[in-house]
């Protein structure tokens, strides 16, 4: 039985906060909860809660999102993730998260001042770079549930649509999130109390992802990345301050 206090009810009201990002930007709602779910409970049950409430929410978004995913560049994304996952679940026993939150931290930084100077990337994704930020994004995704700065940062620097790059976002979240459980379970980490403690908080996040996804139908691609950079600057901030 999971009872109400001021923990879950932070939770609850943050879930919507994420939401809201998840549905316009497709990716977001990680880094908005990891930091404080991380202090509210612990690093562990922070992964696997917002796992879970990806998982639910995935079933609203991937939908819509299907017509315009670039298949033949997330496959290599997503097989690389799924290598670097099993890294990341013994990094979430074995290392303190904070270094590695510091680390992402500086990386997005530099990474949304170069975007917001205006360069973009002129070339096709090749596969080597591609399995590698899917590597590190698969790692990052089960040590700390923020694995999404590299994929981030590697699809919305190329010249892509905003509605393609939402999708193949969407997709990649969607399909580490479905795998994740599975290497849980076999750490040991995949406790029930933690996952009814999600489906209590997910109500607020599935409302805020379906009004985030339509403020995104009504806005323009100039607007969405500018959301995007800010998004992206303030975690880096919050990650170099906390």
């Amino acid at each position: 039985m999971i009872e109400m206090d001021s923990s879950l009810a932070i939770a609850m009201a943050l879930s919507i906060a994420a939401g809201l990002m998840r549905g316009f930007a497709g990716f977001g709602s990680g880094m908005v909860m990891a930091p404080v779910l991380a202090i509210l409970y612990s690093p562990a049950e922070a992964v696997l809660i917002i796992t879970v409430m990806e998982i639910v929410v995935s079933i609203q978004l991937v939908p819509r999102a299907l017509p315009d995913v670039q298949w033949d560049f997330l496959r290599p994304l997503v097989l690389a993730a799924f290598v670097g996952m099993p890294i990341g679940t013994w990094l979430l026993t074995s290392v303190d998260p904070a270094l590695i939150t510091r680390f992402i931290a500086v990386l997005v930084m530099i990474f949304v001042i170069v975007l917001a100077v205006g360069w973009r990337y002129q070339g096709p994704k090749r596969l080597l770079p591609t399995i590698a930020i899917g590597g590190v994004a698969g790692t990052l995704v089960t040590s700390t549930s923020v694995g999404g700065p590299p994929v981030l940062l590697y699809i919305l620097s190329g010249q892509d649509s905003a509605r393609t790059s939402r999708a193949n976002i969407i997709l990649f979240f969607a399909l580490c999130n479905l795998v994740v459980p599975i290497f849980f379970y076999l750490q040991g980490l995949l406790a029930v109390d933690v996952i009814v403690r999600a489906l209590v908080i997910c109500p607020g996040y599935v409302t805020g992802a379906w009004v985030g996804s339509r403020l995104f139908r009504e806005s323009s691609e100039h607007v969405y990345r500018r959301v995007a950079l800010i998004f992206l600057t303030c975690i880096a901030l919050y990650g170099l301050l906390h």
